[in-house]
């Protein structure tokens, strides 16, 4: 069984750059889920914890800021836009609204890839530190029961 490093969600309302990024992770070694909508994509957030969000801004209904400035409170999974707006000041305004990174369309393959694992690679060792926060403050507590008994 291969192993596989992370379960990204693609949403993007175009049915071909869904699928190409898909099969690309794919053969890259990721579990790949797509939404072809921000409401879709929220929808499966609900019921499955992704690794990373990989979001188009520009779709029917909500946009891709509007998905992340209503969720990027609750949310805690990376977000990357991947989208065809790729002036400088479109690229800061989706930085400034909560996005982990920005790669406009085209864009090169091999570079989402390497951006994507660099992502994981933070995330991971932020998640790591947090785990060992939390057992130094478990350790402190069990310490402080254990001499006041």
């Amino acid at each position: 069984m291969k192993d596989f490093e992370a379960h990204i969600l693609v949403v993007d309302d175009d049915e071909g750059i869904r699928e190409l990024v898909k099969e690309y992770l794919n053969e890259n070694n990721f579990i790949i889920s797509t939404a072809d909508s921000a409401e879709d994509a929220l929808e499966k957030i609900k019921i499955i914890k992704f690794d990373l969000i990989i979001l188009d801004i520009m779709m029917t209904g909500k946009s891709g800021l509007e998905f992340i400035q209503e969720n990027k409170q609750t949310l805690d999974t990376p977000i990357i836009l991947l989208t065809a707006k790729g002036e400088a000041n479109d690229r800061i305004e989706g930085l400034e609204t909560g996005a982990d990174d920005y790669l406009p369309k085209p864009f090169e393959p091999k570079e989402l890839i390497l951006r994507i694992r660099n992502i994981l690679n933070k995330t991971n060792i932020l998640r790591e530190k947090k785990r060992d926060r939390i057992r130094k403050c478990k350790n402190k507590l069990e310490q402080n029961v254990n001499t006041q008994k």
